[in-house]
């Protein structure tokens, strides 16, 4: 799709670039951020590089980048105002300071349009291109829609960071049995993730599911529609409810199955009982203008990180004319 109260543009908070590389050892918080850049190419070109140079991330999350391996590096680079680097480069490869990782579609259902990546400025121990064995029969591989990259933390220990781009879907279609399978898909690698106590990881990105009415603006005309069915919200309550809770899910009133992974929703945690904050708005008509959002993009920490976590925003723009996607970043900040 497509959609803490709204924070002011990321341009106003200038960081020192030397910082970047050593947040949690200089004792200031991990910034993490996701986006989804609605093609990187277009992004950089409508002014996603101003925003990043001022923003001070240490780990970003990327969706629907549509672009290869060595187009998205010349990208990093030139909105770095660096000289795109050779190409062939390899996962964790360094480009203008960052560590990239990066996966393409490859089958014919998403080539062109997903996309995920992770680029960080601390380096990456590890990085896997898909589900693993929640995805045993490989049916989501070559989608370009998981990546997680295990970040190599100054103190020795590991964050693991997840870029997901969840499907549209669409009602009574093969595109909404596979958006379901993969949110399944999903549960079944996130309850690994977190299998263990202390477990550092969050889950982020474009979910194209508003988990709660409080996450859409018109949600009542939305009840019928892919991104706020009961069986899609049932699926997020699973990943916030206690391990301990079995529970027929919550406002979707639809049985997700299963115990809940208490998992931590960062921005509604943070943000409290307010409506969104949103983060996509349709490039159509006065979506934008009139706050018609959903709050699609998320950041799902394990319970050891979500304990961490201090800051979440969503980074809107003050006018339309200054978006450069149709989504809005996510930032949070986690004391480690």
């Amino acid at each position: 799709m497509p959609d803490a109260a709204p924070a002011q543009p990321a341009a106003a908070r200038s960081a020192d670039p030397s910082s970047r590389a050593s947040a949690s050892a200089s004792g200031r918080p991990l910034v993490v951020a996701t986006a989804n850049v609605n093609g990187i190419r277009a992004a950089a070109r409508r002014g996603m590089g101003a925003w990043l140079a001022g923003r001070g991330v240490d780990v970003l999350c990327l969706q629907e980048v549509r672009a290869d391996d060595d187009t998205l590096r010349r990208v990093i680079a030139e909105m770095a105002g660096e000289d795109a680097p050779a190409k062939g480069a390899a996962q964790g490869d360094v480009v203008a300071g960052w560590h990239v990782a990066h996966v393409e579609p490859t089958d014919a259902g998403t080539k062109g349009r997903a996309g995920v990546a992770v680029v960080s400025r601390l380096p990456l121990a590890a990085v896997r291109e898909d589900l693993g064995d929640a995805d045993a029969g490989g049916r989501f591989a070559g989608a370009g829609r998981w990546l997680e990259a295990d970040v190599a933390l100054p103190d020795g220990r590991t964050l693991t960071a997840v870029s997901a781009y969840v499907h549209s879907g669409e009602v009574g279609t093969p595109q909404q049995d596979g958006k379901m399978a993969f949110l399944a898909a999903a549960t079944e690698r996130m309850a690994a993730l977190g299998a263990d106590d202390g477990a550092l990881a969050v889950v982020t990105g474009d979910l194209n599911v508003g988990h709660r009415e409080l996450d859409i603006k018109n949600w009542k005309g939305n009840r019928k529609k892919a991104g706020f069915l009961p069986e899609e919200r049932a699926a997020l309550d699973r990943w916030f409810r206690a391990p301990d809770d079995h529970g027929a899910g919550g406002e979707g009133a639809a049985d997700a199955g299963g115990p809940g992974l208490g998992w931590t929703d960062v921005a509604r945690a943070l943000a409290g009982e307010v409506d969104g904050p949103y983060s996509w708005w349709s490039w159509r008509g006065q979506a934008f203008d009139n706050d018609t959002g959903w709050r699609i993009d998320y950041q799902v920490a394990t319970p050891a990180l979500g304990a961490a976590a201090r800051t979440c925003e969503v980074d809107r723009v003050p006018s339309y004319a200054e978006r450069w996607s149709d989504h809005a970043p996510v930032v949070a900040t986690y004391a480690l």
